[in-house]
C-alpha cells in the first residue's frame, strides 16, 4: 500500500516507499525486491544494513546527520516486513496481556515475571550489546544494594523499626529494578527485524486503549473491586502490606475528596491514580505516533475520535500533574513538530471545544480545590531534610514521619487510622531516591535522563522526537510521580525504542519494517 503522507504530528524524516518500487538498487542491503536477503555466506561483505553488527569504530560510517552506534541493537533472524519473531513474545505479552496481569494481580508486577523468559533471550545472544550511559544505570542499581546497610537505621525525626514491611518494600523495589535492567538489554539486543519499530510502538498504543478504557470504567462504577487470583494465594502477612496490596488488589479508582466531596479518580489497570495519569501522558505519545504519524486515512479518523473520548477520564483524573504533562507535550510538538502553524490551529480547535464542554468546570474546581499541596510541601522538605544525615547512599527505603503539615504529632495510628501523612519519598521519584539512595541515587537518576535527552535530541525521526520527549517528561514528573512500577517500566520502554532507533537509518526506513495502514 503507498504510504501516507507527511503530517504535522511528530514528522520527521519521510519514509520512503516500499521498496519493491524504488527504481535504483535496494538500499542497506535489502534485495531487489525490498526483502531482507537469504542467509548468507560469512565472508560476504553487506555491512551496510541497519541490521548488520556494527563495523569497528576505525571504519563507522556516518549516514546523513546520524551515525550508526557502536552500542546498538544486535543482529538476529530475518522475519519478514511488520512481522516478529517468536523471540519478541515476552514484551507483547507485557503490553498486550496487561488487562489479564491486572486481572491476576500481577499488574505492575508483570514485568517482574516476564523479565525470566527475557533473560533467557538475553541469555542466548551473548556478546550481550549496552546503551550508552547505561552504566549510570547499573550505578543505581549497585547503589540500591549499598543502601540496605542502613535499611535498620531511624533517622531524626521519623519513626519505625525494621521490621517486615520494610524489607519487603526494599526487596520488592530491588526486583523491579533488576527486571528493568534486563527488559532494556532485552529489547536493545533484539534486531528490528525480529521486533520492528513500529510494531512495538503500536503495542503501546494499545495498552493506551487498555488505560482509556480502565480510566472510562473508573468513572463510571469507582466502586468496582474485585479480589485478584494472587491477592487470594498470599499469606495475610505479605497480602496485607499496604504497598503489596496497592499492586495486588484490582480497583477501577481511588475515592478522594479532592472536590470537598467524594471524587472518583481512575487507576484501573495500573497501581494508583497518579500512576494511571503519569502512565497515559507517555502511552498518548506513542498512540499519536503509531495511529497517526504512521497511520493511513482510516486509523487516522479513528485515532481523533479515541482521543476525544479519552479526554472524559483525563479530565475526571484530576490530576494536575497530567494536564501540566500534556501541556508541556503540546508546546514540544510546537516547537519540533515542523509545522508550528498546524500545531496551533489544532490545539486551538482543542482548547475552545474543551473550554464549551461540561469538563472545564471540573478542571476549574481542581485549580480552585489545591488541598494536596500543603502535604506535599511538608513531605518533600521534610525528606530532604532526613536525607542530608545520609546524602551518600540514603536509607534504603521509605520512612514514616512524626507528625503532619497541620500537626506535630505522631501520624497514623491504631486509633488514629486516618491521620497523619504519607510516607517520605511517596510524592515524586526524585524524593524517593533522596530517602532510599540518598543525594548520589538522585544524581544518576537524573544524569541516565538527561543524557538521553541530550544524546538523542538530534534524531529528528517521529520516534526519536517522541522518544525524547518521553525522557523530557521523565524529568518534569520525577518531582510529583513516584515511578514505581508501571510508570518506569514505560519510561524505560521508550528510553530503549530511542535505542533501537539510532540504528535504523538516516532517512527512518526500518529494515523488515515497511508502512502499513
Amino acid at each position: 500500500m503507498t504510504s501516507p503522507t507527511p503530517h504535522a504530528a511528530f514528522p520527521g524524516h519521510n519514509d520512503p516507499p516500499p521498496y519493491a518500487a524504488s527504481p535504483g538498487p535496494a538500499p542497506y542491503g535489502l534485495g531487489g525486491n525490498g526483502r531482507l536477503p537469504a542467509a548468507r555466506p560469512a565472508h560476504a561483505k553487506r555491512l551496510e544494513s541497519a541490521d548488520a553488527p556494527p563495523p569497528s569504530p576505525e571504519h563507522e560510517p556516518a549516514r546523513g546527520r546520524h551515525r550508526v552506534p557502536m552500542s546498538g541493537p544486535a543482529t538476529g533472524p530475518a522475519t519478514g516486513p511488520g512481522r516478529t519473531s517468536a523471540a519478541a513474545w515476552p514484551i507483547g505479552a507485557l503490553l498486550l496481556g496487561y488487562p489479564l496481569w491486572w486481572a491476576l494481580g500481577l499488574g505492575a508486577l508483570s514485568v517482574v515475571v516476564l523479565a525470566v523468559p527475557m533473560a533467557v533471550v538475553l541469555w542466548r545472544r551473548r556478546p550481550i550489546r549496552v546503551p550508552k550511559g547505561f552504566g549510570l544505570w547499573a550505578l543505581l542499581l549497585v547503589g540500591y544494594l549499598v543502601s540496605a546497610l542502613t535499611l535498620a537505621e531511624t533517622p531524626d525525626g521519623t519513626y519505625g523499626e525494621l521490621g517486615t514491611g520494610r524489607v519487603i518494600g526494599y526487596l520488592m523495589r530491588l526486583a523491579v529494578y533488576v527486571a528493568l535492567l534486563i527488559m532494556v538489554l532485552y529489547l536493545g539486543n533484539l534486531s528490528v527485524a525480529e521486533l520492528p519499530q513500529r510494531t512495538l510502538v503500536r503495542w503501546l498504543g494499545a495498552l493506551f486503549l487498555t488505560a482509556v478504557a480502565g480510566g472510562l470504567l473508573g468513572v463510571l462504577v469507582p466502586r468496582f473491586e474485585f479480589t485478584s487470583p494472587l491477592e487470594m494465594a498470599l499469606p495475610s502477612w505479605l497480602g496485607g502490606n499496604p504497598f503489596v496490596a496497592n499492586l495486588i488488589h484490582p480497583t477501577a479508582a481511588q475515592v478522594q475528596h479532592v472536590l470537598g466531596h467524594a471524587s472518583p479518580r481512575p487507576e484501573a489497570p495500573f497501581e494508583w491514580a497518579n500512576a494511571w495519569g503519569s502512565d497515559v501522558s507517555v502511552l498518548v505519545i506513542w498512540f499519536v505516533v503509531g495511529w497517526w504519524t504512521y497511520g493511513g486515512p482510516y486509523r487516522r479518523a479513528a485515532a481523533v475520535l479515541l482521543l476525544a473520548v479519552a479526554a472524559v477520564p483525563v479530565v475526571y483524573s484530576l490530576n494536575r500533574g497530567l494536564w501540566i504533562g500534556l501541556g508541556v507535550s503540546a508546546a514540544y510538538l510546537a516547537v519540533r513538530g515542523g509545522r508550528p502553524l498546524l500545531a496551533g490551529l489544532v490545539a486551538a480547535v482543542a482548547g475552545v471545544a474543551f473550554l464549551l464542554s461540561p469538563l472545564s468546570g471540573i478542571v476549574a474546581q481542581r485549580l480552585d480545590n489545591p488541598q494536596s499541596n500543603g502535604i506535599r510541601a511538608f513531605t518533600v522538605a521534610t525528606t530532604v531534610r532526613v536525607a542530608t544525615s545520609s546524602p551518600v547512599i540514603g536509607y534504603g527505603n521509605t520512612r514514616t514521619a512524626y507528625g503532619s503539615h497541620r500537626t506535630a504529632t505522631t501520624g497514623r495510628s491504631a486509633w488514629c487510622p486516618d491521620c497523619g501523612h504519607p510516607p517520605l519519598g511517596s510524592d515524586g521519584h526524585l524524593w524517593l531516591l533522596l530517602i532510599s539512595q540518598g543525594f548520589t541515587g538522585a544524581l544518576l537518576y537524573v544524569a541516565f535522563f538527561a543524557g538521553a535527552v541530550r544524546r538523542y535530541w538530534a534524531d529528528r525521526s517521529p520516534i526519536g522526537k517522541a522518544g525524547t520527549l518521553v525522557m523530557i517528561l521523565v524529568l518534569l514528573y520525577m518531582v510529583v510521580y513516584d515511578g514505581l512500577v508501571s510508570a518506569l517500566t514505560l519510561y524505560l520502554i521508550s528510553f530503549a525504542l530511542l535505542w533501537r532507533n539510532g540504528a535504523t537509518t538516516a532517512t527512518g526506513a526500518f529494515p523488515g519494517d515497511r508502512r502499513r495502514p
